[in-house]
């Protein structure tokens, strides 16, 4: 069945909504110097592809999971710099909204796809200390103070991350904030270096 559609078919996503995926995907690699992590990877422009994104999130559709990691696994680009890194590490979100929700919707996609790329670790070492207002509904200055100093690490084998190449995945990256405040966390684990996963970009 297709994920998106419904329709009945095979394969993880139908023709239809397989042709309209593959207009709007595109390989992006932003490169950064003056943040916490080195790059970030993306596929998608955020209004395109928003309904599904938020249907996942708070619709009661963890299903999309799988799609989103076929969609991400099937551009043959992303693949190959996926094999370059050696730990991907989830988003976390706080767990009163683990509760409500019932998931974490970036740990499903992240563990999916550690599990398809060979070499690739998940690991999930943040935790959210403070149940934040959601990002969606704040402005720019908002989000980075929002954001900031609520990812903590838990109480792990730090030896695992050092000088490793470490993937953070999250599903949308508007402003940047939640990314460079997980990686900063990240960052005292002194890795290798640090990138960034999104399906998309806002």
């Amino acid at each position: 069945m297709c994920a998106f559609c419904g329709k009945i078919d095979k394969n993880f996503l139908c023709e239809n909504c397989r042709k309209g995926v593959k207009k709007i995907e595109k390989t992006h690699i932003d490169k950064y110097t003056s943040k916490y992590y080195e790059e970030h990877l993306y596929m998608f422009k955020y209004k395109d592809i928003r309904d599904k994104i938020l249907a996942y999130k708070f619709d009661d559709k963890p299903y999309y999971y799988k799609t989103f990691v076929n969609i991400l696994l099937n551009n043959k680009k992303i693949c190959e710099i996926l094999k370059s890194y050696d730990i991907i590490i989830p988003v976390p979100i706080h767990n009163k909204r683990r509760k409500e929700r019932g998931y974490n919707q970036t740990e499903l996609i992240s563990k999916e796809i550690s599990k398809n790329i060979y070499g690739l670790e998940y690991i999930n070492i943040l935790t959210k200390s403070v149940n934040t207002a959601p990002q969606s509904t704040l402005n720019k200055e908002q989000r980075s103070i929002n954001s900031k100093n609520v990812y903590k690490l838990k109480k792990l084998d730090y030896q695992k991350i050092q000088q490793k190449s470490v993937l953070i995945f999250d599903d949308i990256y508007t402003t940047g904030a939640t990314a460079n405040e997980c990686a900063k966390a990240i960052k005292t684990l002194q890795p290798y270096k640090i990138g960034i996963l999104t399906i998309a970009k806002d």
